[in-house]
């Protein structure tokens, strides 16, 4: 039998990835008491940006969206490659939203909402959460997002 999340994410026609390597020196994922902290993650989508640039510049605050919705899924794929099961996930804590953006650019938390309304729709009221989204000079790769999260595990 399927998980309610399994269900979820079958039903928004998402195939979890295998989840990125990290670039640099750091792990993916740190567990530590019933907490599970997810490192940033890039709008990967077969192993490719999505979009890069910046918003407010070579970037729409669609594609941006869409982007932090791709950020979303990749942490997913982070979760469940250090749970086995995302099951084991009581509720999301946090996200941090990082936007690479001018400095005229103003709309960081409608480009966030890509991740929140994924979470929300995946793990219901367990996926409701405090966020934080930074607009930010540069990110790696030429990103345009990076999100990471805080869960709370069973």
């Amino acid at each position: 039998m399927m998980s309610t999340i399994q269900e979820r994410l079958k039903a928004l026609n998402i195939v979890l990835p295998t989840p990125a390597a990290p670039v640099a020196n750091y792990v993916p994922t740190m567990q530590t008491g019933n907490s599970l902290i997810i490192s940033g993650q890039l709008p990967l989508v077969d192993g490719k940006l999505f979009a890069t640039g910046l918003l407010g510049k070579q970037v729409e605050v669609q594609t941006g969206v869409q982007a932090a919705r791709f950020c979303m899924i990749n942490i997913l794929a982070q979760a469940q490659a250090a749970l086995g099961d995302l099951n084991k996930i009581n509720k999301l804590v946090r996200l941090g939203g990082f936007i690479a953006s001018t400095p005229e650019f103003t709309q960081q938390a409608v480009v966030m909402n890509g991740a929140s309304d994924l979470a929300v729709e995946v793990f219901g009221d367990a996926g409701r959460h405090a966020r934080s989204a930074f607009g930010v000079a540069s990110l790696p790769m030429d990103a345009c997002v990076e999100v990471e999260a805080w869960f709370e595990l069973k």
